[in-house]
């Protein structure tokens, strides 16, 4: 089964660059795209239905901002929106679907980029998913949590720690996070199959021709459940393909 985590940064914009292509030619089972700045009634869903996928989405109230999508050509045993916790449900950042064997959640973290009134809105984020993530696992146990956490977890996924160490997406307090969600039961499935590769990321600034020269950053992540491991076939980044300033990330499990 492949499974693909993507922030497309406007689904609309996307479309214009022949994403339905390369969806067609990518043929995952279940794709999760994060930031779709757009209500389902402003997309054509033929044509994600005309390539077999159901779709599920989860927009924010305000209009072209965040929210979340989830095709799948599984046909899911539940569908769930967001956390129960209309502060963040209202921004559309996450959506679960229940399959036979793992839950795949899709969820797209707030960024802090653009001051301190979101930067605390980050950190009250992934305080509040941490403890969603753990009441989940009681009934859930084997996940895998997808998107855009905007977060790059150690030095070697991004490609100046230095000069970046107090920049929101690398602070401590955010990479201590990832390292309590990590220690709770989760990998970060791309060290598992990947554990010492450099130069690896999945966003790229637009500015200073950054994805040309690879001075990028990793943030997007299949966090899976340790219970899967044996599980993961591979994962991969698939930094060739272009609709956004994001790339998609893939993984596939047996």
């Amino acid at each position: 089964m492949k499974l693909v985590s993507y922030n497309v940064n406007g689904i609309r914009a996307a479309i214009k660059k022949d994403f339905i292509g390369w969806l067609k030619s990518a043929d995952p089972d279940v794709i999760g795209l994060q930031e779709v700045k757009s209500s389902v009634q402003q997309i054509d869903v033929s044509l994600f239905e005309d390539l077999g996928y159901e779709v599920y989405w989860h927009d924010a109230v305000k209009k072209g901002y965040s929210g979340v999508a989830t095709l799948t050509k599984i046909k899911p045993l539940a569908i769930h929106y967001g956390m129960n916790m209309p502060i963040y449900d209202d921004e559309g950042r996450v959506l679960r679907l229940d399959f036979d064997g793992f839950s795949f959640v899709n969820t797209y973290f707030p960024s802090g980029t653009t001051g301190d009134v979101r930067q605390a809105f980050k950190y009250r984020f992934l305080d509040d998913l941490y403890g969603f993530s753990q009441d989940l696992r009681e009934n859930h146990p084997c996940l895998i949590w997808s998107g855009d956490y905007n977060i790059c977890h150690k030095p070697i996924d991004i490609h100046d720690p230095v000069s970046n160490k107090n920049s929101s997406g690398f602070l401590p307090e955010e990479r201590a996070w990832m390292d309590k969600f990590t220690a709770s039961g989760f990998e970060d499935s791309y060290r598992v199959k990947h554990p010492d590769l450099t130069d690896q990321y999945t966003w790229w600034s637009y500015r200073a021709n950054a994805r040309s020269n690879n001075k990028g950053w990793r943030i997007d992540y299949h966090m899976t459940t340790k219970n899967l491991n044996k599980r993961i076939r591979s994962t991969s980044i698939l930094a060739n393909v272009t609709h956004s300033d994001h790339c998609p990330i893939l993984i596939e499990i047996d």
